[in-house]
């Protein structure tokens, strides 16, 4: 029987009436609101809620339950309708809410060909600097991995073993290496055991990661950052950072079986898998020249190595399973690099691999970026 063109669907927008569609857009008033944000139809209900702010406190209230919507794109839009508005109950609960950033994740094969391209979403918070200069801190989720490497995973090193399960708890990190604007920042705060030389770099530009600086002086840094925050900022262990640089993958890279010279700053030339040959920059790169990972972490693989609390164990028997920092049993004379860096090999920038150096060793080729112990209930 063929449709009759009057008869509104089961998604038409229509004027109202005793019996309209299920899911329909009433038009008018806030129960047409209601019955939008009621809507499977992602499109309608994000439409709603800006519709919704034309029907005085009413509207608002229903704004402001979608922060706690299930969906992410509702949150988000949410958030972006209540940002600027200054009552005194929308400020209450923003204070509360953190916001969410959109990335693209991409996947490569074992030809370093890309697979597949995601959109994820991430929360975050932005630390204020100072004269503009900000310092976005990605919330990482809780969860269980498998710290080290397989077996089977090419070009693995003996002190990437045992394989072991560790359970890490939610905490922030840099969305980025620690850059040359805020390492500047912060190396103007008030000293609190060393002094910090504000351009220490090799390579200068604002927006490259800060290198050539020591374990002692990026623990500096985050205790000054510490200082004038009140946030607890510290080096990432060794275990949060193989967790967060993972983002949930098991493959030697957050990318996948291999990398190219387009997916990081590495030595390009030299291939790990088949992948084609690529670029060899010979110096370090802006820290968002490269997509995140799933987290929305840039930088995990390549550019500058980057420094971890942790003091260097040649092997992970007895290593702690809530990725705390490992203390005891180590060479304090030594501390744990991770991520590879500009001048090395792409083996070194897989996920497992482990680094050392003594704690006042500064190079052009390392840096850090900055942990947080979570404010908020994640």
């Amino acid at each position: 029987m063929p449709e009759n063109p009057n008869q509104p669907r089961e998604y038409d927008a229509v004027l109202g009436g005793q019996n309209p569609p299920t899911y329909a857009a009433v038009l008018g008033g806030i129960q047409g609101i209601k019955k939008r944000l009621s809507s499977p139809i992602l499109e309608v209900r994000i439409n709603a809620l800006s519709d919704a702010l034309n029907y005085g406190e009413k509207g608002l209230d229903l704004v402001l339950q979608a922060l706690q919507d299930e969906s992410i794109p509702i949150k988000i839009a949410a958030y972006s309708l209540l940002k600027n508005r200054q009552e005194a109950k929308v400020k209450q609960q923003l204070d509360n809410f953190l916001p969410f950033f959109e990335f693209e994740v991409v996947t490569v094969d074992i030809k370093g060909q890309i697979n597949s391209r995601d959109r994820y979403y991430a929360r975050f918070f932005t630390e204020d600097l100072g004269n503009g200069i900000k310092l976005d801190m990605v919330a990482i989720p809780g969860g269980s991995f498998l710290m080290g490497s397989l077996k089977t995973e090419k070009e693995r090193q003996d002190w990437e073993t045992p394989q072991h399960q560790v359970t890490v708890q939610p905490f922030f990190i840099g969305k980025y290496p620690v850059t040359q604007a805020q390492w500047q920042a912060v190396a103007a705060l008030p000293k609190i055991n060393l002094t910090l030389n504000p351009n220490p770099s090799c390579f200068r530009g604002e927006n490259l990661p800060v290198e050539n600086v020591s374990w002692d002086e990026a623990q500096e840094f985050c205790k000054r950052l510490w200082e004038k925050t009140g946030k607890i900022y510290r080096l990432p262990s060794e275990a949060e950072w193989e967790y967060a640089c993972r983002a949930g993958t098991t493959t030697p890279f957050h990318f996948g079986e291999t990398i190219t010279s387009d997916l990081g700053n590495y030595i390009g030339v030299q291939i790990y898998r088949e992948e084609p040959k690529g670029i060899d920059r010979k110096e370090t790169t802006p820290v968002d020249n490269f997509p995140p990972n799933a987290f929305g972490l840039y930088d995990m693989h390549g550019n500058v190595w980057e420094w971890c609390a942790d003091p260097w164990h040649n092997y992970y028997h007895d290593a702690p399973k809530d990725g705390s920092v490992w203390i005891y049993g180590g060479d304090n004379q030594y501390r744990q690099l991770r991520g590879g860096a500009w001048c090395y090999y792409p083996r070194c920038s897989r996920s497992a691999f482990r680094f050392k150096a003594a704690p006042n060793s500064r190079y052009p080729c390392m840096g850090f970026r900055v942990a947080c112990s979570s404010p908020w209930d994640l």
